[in-house]
């Protein structure tokens, strides 16, 4: 008697946790989660050596222009100066993390949260498989992926992909395309003044102009143009120049 009971009330319990549908709904909702993450993961991993057709924001403003402008160059035909440019704008300190800049991080925050602290790790991971936009989700899948996209590729890559995934006006993406768009010239013939203004409107593209730069635009310009030749200097590019 008292064996049967106990398979009973073993059964019971069994059969209490199959039927219990919130227990289900976590279960699936987590094995779907897995199935994501793998899933960036691989492409993640693919991204080494394929180059992203398109991105979720590019797909979007494609849907909504009706087409935009982008053609993919290889870092080594891109004009160095253009590279180091990017990376003095947005990521002065690119060659010396693993995809998060603590000091910046921390002097975000004692600033009140007013000033930026992604870096061009971070924002690659957002503009090739993420969404654009305040959200915590995606902050959270950011953090999540920048340092394995830190420890796939190298850092020649994420500064190639960054430049040709980058919005430089609406409906232009890419160094490719706003080379020509704003100055008639291939990413390959920029000059240090073309490639320090294609950077100084990367936080705000549709705002700011390259061709017609505001009196802001001509002094951050004239800031990363500085920062440019500082970290050629101090070795803050090597990581990324062969």
């Amino acid at each position: 008697m008292a064996k049967r009971a106990r398979k009973k009330s073993r059964r019971s319990r069994k059969t209490s946790k199959r039927s219990n549908p919130l227990r289900r709904v976590v279960r699936y909702a987590g094995r779907g989660l897995l199935v994501v993450v793998g899933i960036v993961l691989a492409l993640i991993a693919l991204g080494t050596v394929v180059n992203p057709p398109t991105t979720p924001y590019m797909f979007a403003e494609s849907r909504r222009l009706g087409g935009v402008e982008q053609s993919w160059v290889p870092l080594e035909e891109v004009a160095p100066v253009m590279a180091r440019s990017v990376v003095a704008a947005e990521d002065a300190n690119f060659c010396l993390h693993w995809g998060f800049d603590l000091a910046a991080i921390k002097d975000a925050i004692a600033d009140g949260g007013n000033r930026g602290a992604s870096t061009l790790s971070q924002q690659t991971v957002k503009n090739v498989y993420l969404w654009h936009g305040r959200n915590y989700t995606r902050k959270a899948l950011e953090a999540l992926f920048t340092p394995v996209l830190e420890a796939i590729w190298s850092k020649e890559r994420i500064v190639e992909v960054y430049l040709n995934v980058a919005e430089f006006d609406e409906g232009v993406f890419g160094v490719g395309a706003a080379a020509r768009h704003y100055f008639g010239v291939s990413a390959g013939d920029l000059s240090a003044e073309q490639a320090a203004r294609l950077a100084a409107i990367l936080p705000d593209p549709k705002g700011r102009s390259a061709s017609r730069p505001s009196d802001f635009v001509v002094k951050r310009t004239r800031a990363v143009r500085s920062g440019a030749a500082t970290i050629r200097k101090d070795g803050r590019a090597a990581c990324f120049e062969s």
